[in-house]
């Protein structure tokens, strides 16, 4: 039982309550007010155009939100849809097209949908869209990209109109978090040619060429009152990060995604514009594959954790721009975190000793390192360094960027991987770090951390929860061929004159999903 102290509630009643009532709740029950969150913003105004800028471009730029895979199709996908449940600052979940999702048993949901919601072209949304929506991610003509979190939907269907239930192959506390992510967004029965981009979003497809841009202008009908503010929003690519800032001190753009710390002093000075900052779990991690020689030494690993000078990387490599982090994948900020861990540091004589007991001699080892992977270059010179002071002979491989993710990656003893921000500490866990993880980077097998896995999905309290999480984090950092030196900020550059933003750690642009909440202000 979950309550305040004087009125219990089961779980079922707080999940059902908390949304229907426009608050926000997490797994184990924190309630939060939703329009508490905004209660001090400027009141916004509506009218205007801007263009804003993504890092990536690419001709397989889709409209179809299971196949998003870059953050110019998020932003996309935002502007044009939207999902069952939304994120706040804090990636609690709250009410989107669903006014109430509740369990008694964390693996049967019941989803009361939002009444009166259009789609774009005019039909009204209901239950049959959702079930479908769901479902094309377990079809393997599909290929989508969260096809290995769908595996957990065993049936949706439809009980009414507005009303469905969705069986899980096992309890999953998570979902309404899970299905905040963009490549869950509703889209309409039977759509598979995806051409218009036919959403219920707050902006309207004017215009898309993949690889080139996406207008897209306001939906007049959208079932947020007074929402979206901008008339008409561009969103463009430019791949190179100098090009992208200098497009928004220029005014060519108004608002600029993944801005280099290096470039922060620049853009402040400006005063039309500024950088803001959303502290993240983005890391770029150190990979030591546990089915290749040496790297499958648990003395190597160590040794190779003991080599990293952790405020170092953040000082000279993001500016103070970052985390330090204890080599598992969960940040000091999460609600998980295990505090009482003890920091692994720089240690020069413990990893010569590691090194020792590894067997590891003179023989030259490659460090495969690329600017694909945010600072692995310069991490891995620091570690060249430093392993040369505790005996080990490193050598700095720099590959390109281009075809780094499918001709280096993982495919190396000793190399780098680098992991975007997940709403949940289960995503990355299951994504990453299980045994059959589709991108266990380091081969990492680990029995009793596959239980916890799945112990922990399941645990409605919060305190359990947190402990299951907790002894999985020591377990990554003890075992795991990952070193992980730091969390790296997110930083993007905006037109001071764009207003209503807040930070949300999921990723840049609010989360990708400025779209609706941002105005503009003369």
């Amino acid at each position: 039982m979950i309550g305040d102290g004087s009125s219990p509630f089961s779980r079922r009643d707080l999940l059902g309550a908390a949304l229907g009532a426009g608050m926000v709740a997490t797994a184990g029950g924190i309630l939060v007010p939703a329009a508490s969150l905004a209660a001090a913003r400027p009141q916004p105004r509506q009218g205007g155009r801007i263009k804003a800028a993504t890092m990536s471009l690419s001709t397989a730029d889709t409209l179809d939100p299971a196949k998003g895979s870059l953050s110019s199709d998020y932003v996309r996908h935002f502007m044009l849809y939207n999902c069952l449940t939304e994120l706040d600052r804090t990636l609690r979940a709250r009410a989107g097209l669903a006014v109430r999702m509740e369990s008694s048993d964390q693996r049967v949901w019941h989803v009361r949908l939002r009444s009166g919601v259009t789609f774009h072209d005019g039909r009204s949304l209901t239950s049959a869209d959702v079930v479908y929506s769901l479902l094309r991610h377990k079809e393997p003509a599909t290929a989508s990209k969260l096809a290995a979190i769908a595996e957990q939907f065993r049936t949706v269907r439809a009980d009414g109109p507005l009303d469905l239930t969705i069986e899980l192959g096992g309890a999953n506390a998570d979902l309404p978090v899970i299905l905040a992510q963009s490549h869950f967004a509703i889209i309409p029965a039977g759509e598979k040619a995806f051409r218009t981009g036919n959403g219920t979003g707050p902006y309207r497809l004017a215009a898309f060429t993949p690889g080139v841009r996406t207008l897209g202008r306001r939906n007049a009908d959208y079932w947020k009152p007074g929402k979206p503010y901008l008339d008409e929003i561009e969103l463009i690519g430019i791949p190179d990060e100098v090009s992208r800032v200098n497009a928004l001190l220029s005014g060519d753009i108004h608002m600029a995604l993944a801005v280099n710390p290096r470039s922060t002093r620049r853009v402040n000075a400006s005063p039309r514009h500024l950088v803001r900052e959303t502290p993240s779990a983005l890391y770029t991690n150190l990979i030591m594959r546990q089915d290749q020689l040496p790297t499958s030494s648990g003395h190597f690993v160590a040794g190779m954790k003991y080599l990293m000078d952790r405020p170092l990387i953040k000082r000279a490599l993001f500016r103070n721009y970052a985390t330090i982090a204890n080599d598992h994948p969960i940040p000091p900020f999460h609600p998980y975190y295990r505090a009482g861990l003890p920091q692994t540091a720089l240690d020069l004589d413990k990893a010569r000793w590691h090194f020792r007991k590894a067997g590891i001699g003179t023989t030259r080892l490659p460090l495969y390192a690329s600017t694909a992977a945010e600072g692995s270059v310069d991490m891995a010179s620091i570690l060249q360094e430093y392993g040369a002071r505790a005996g080990l002979n490193l050598s700095v491989s720099r590959v390109p960027a281009d075809g780094y993710w499918s001709t280096h990656w993982m495919k190396h003893p000793l190399g780098f991987g680098n992991t975007n921000p997940r709403p949940t500490a289960d995503l990355i866990y299951s994504l990453f770090y299980k045994s059959d993880a589709p991108w266990n980077e380091s081969g990492w097998q680990n029995p009793r951390f596959d239980r916890l896995l799945v112990e922990a999905r399941g645990e409605p309290d919060d305190a359990r929860r947190k402990q299951l999480y907790g002894e999985m984090q020591g377990l990554v950092r003890d075992r795991c061929g990952v070193g992980i030196p730091v969390f790296i900020s997110l930083l993007d550059g905006y037109d001071r004159r764009l207003k209503g933003w807040h930070p949300v750690p999921l990723g840049g642009f609010m989360g990708y999903a400025f779209a609706e909440h941002l105005w503009w202000e003369d």
